[in-house]
């Protein structure tokens, strides 16, 4: 039995608010279980230097947590001057999966940042980010479709993560804080919409897992992963 109650391969309940503020070009609150995370998009006609004068757009991501996402207060990083190690990780995991379902072509020359805050933290929240990133994008694009500035469609294939772990000995889909802490296997998925794989980070951690506990891991994924495209499809 899951702490939770759910079943093996059932996913934390999921809300994607879109609008959620006022200035950016696109943004959502997304909730998936007791994980709350705000994503923005900002459009900027620049871009990175190393890509200058190339035709080809960027689509980069910043992540943070708020002091009291968790159950302590953690210290804001800014006020040690510095981002953590699994900050820098996160986002730059985030904007990775984020570029996979973009035709950087069709996007023209300019830079769309996608900020993730975790507001609250139960667990798997650089899936949420991800997840909850492609619906502010799209809402980004959308807007830049309706200008006229995009012509063509750059966002081919919606991007969402999900995570997956054996939990009890069972192979289960989207761990919440009680099961990621004990799961003796933990993974994060990252997928397309049409099934295809962007990213899988598995790690064993005080077991090991053979090849058929990882593919029942990957085909829990893809029911989540399809699940969450599901929503995105519904929201934006």
């Amino acid at each position: 039995m899951r702490p939770s109650g759910r079943n093996l391969s059932e996913m934390r309940p999921v809300s994607i608010e879109t609008g959620f503020t006022k200035h950016a070009e696109g943004s959502c609150l997304i909730r998936i279980g007791d994980t709350h995370v705000l994503c923005t998009a900002t459009i900027e006609d620049r871009v990175p230097p190393f890509i200058k004068g190339s035709g080809l757009g960027w689509v980069t991501a910043e992540y943070g947590m708020l002091p009291r996402a968790t159950n302590t207060r953690m210290r804001r990083e800014a006020a040690s001057g510095k981002q953590g190690g699994r900050t820098v990780e996160i986002q730059r995991l985030i904007g990775r999966a984020l570029r996979a379902g973009v035709d950087r072509v069709a996007l023209g020359e300019r830079q769309i940042t996608v900020d993730c805050d975790v507001l609250q933290a139960d667990g798997g929240t650089r899936c949420a980010s991800i997840t909850g990133g492609w619906v502010a994008l799209r809402l980004a694009v959308n807007r830049l479709m309706k200008t006229g500035d995009v012509i063509t469609d750059p966002l081919v294939d919606p991007v969402a993560a999900v995570s997956c772990g054996i939990y009890a000995g069972q192979p289960v889909l989207d761990l919440d804080y009680p099961e990621d802490s004990e799961a003796g296997v933990d993974g994060n998925f990252i997928m397309t919409g049409s099934g295809k794989l962007i990213e899988v980070q598995m790690s064993a951690e005080g077991s090991v897992f053979s090849r058929d506990q990882m593919n029942s891991l990957m085909d829990l994924a893809q029911k989540g992963v399809s699940e969450l495209v599901a929503a995105q499809k519904a929201a934006a």
